[in-house]
């Protein structure tokens, strides 16, 4: 129960990176899906692991709160396929983690496929530096709460990696917007 409910934590706060615009909004979705793979962390490699994950998530919120468009922005107008977007990767990454895969660690592979995904999209969806780099801090955490899987031999450093990454990408001064178009 602990581990689906920290697998809804994650991609909660994955969809809220997809669906914010505000840094507000962009903190708190860091922050939540920091809290979620961090309890996946602590199943997985104890302590320490959910320490440097939930840090570095903490860290990236931190650091998100000063730089980017003020307010919340949660779901503006325009976000109708990044709703369905979460959605859909909620399905698929459930269908993954419960009918395609087997075994313990329901959880983390649904947390995985579905932050991974969503990070992903929202890097490549957005001209924006500061939604840019809080998806990628989204993505490094995924990724290294990701390596506990399929290996018996759990180790800390890929969740040190990830934390460090992710409380970085929270502090790096804020990106002009790229423009749009060809030429």
């Amino acid at each position: 129960m602990v581990e689906a409910s920290a697998g809804f934590v994650a991609w909660l706060g994955a969809s809220v990176v997809v669906l914010a615009d505000g840094r507000r909004g962009l903190a708190l979705g860091i922050a939540l899906a920091a809290a979620g793979l961090g309890a996946l962390a602590w199943l997985d490699a104890g302590p320490p692991a959910a320490a440097v994950v939930a840090a570095g998530g903490l860290v990236a919120a931190g650091g998100r709160l000063r730089a980017g468009e003020p307010g919340w922005a949660i779901m503006p107008a325009g976000s109708t396929p990044r709703t369905v977007l979460c959605v859909a990767t909620a399905l698929v990454a459930l269908w993954l983690a419960l009918v395609i895969t087997t075994g313990p660690g329901a959880g983390l592979r649904f947390a995985a496929v579905a932050c991974l995904a969503l990070a992903a999209a929202r890097v490549l969806w957005s001209n924006d530096g500061v939604v840019e780099l809080t998806a990628v801090g989204v993505l490094a955490l995924a990724v290294g709460v990701a390596s506990a899987m399929g290996s018996g031999d759990v180790t800390f450093w890929p969740y040190l990696a990830a934390g460090v990454v992710a409380a970085g990408t929270g502090w790096i001064p804020q990106i002009p917007p790229r423009k749009s178009g060809g030429g």
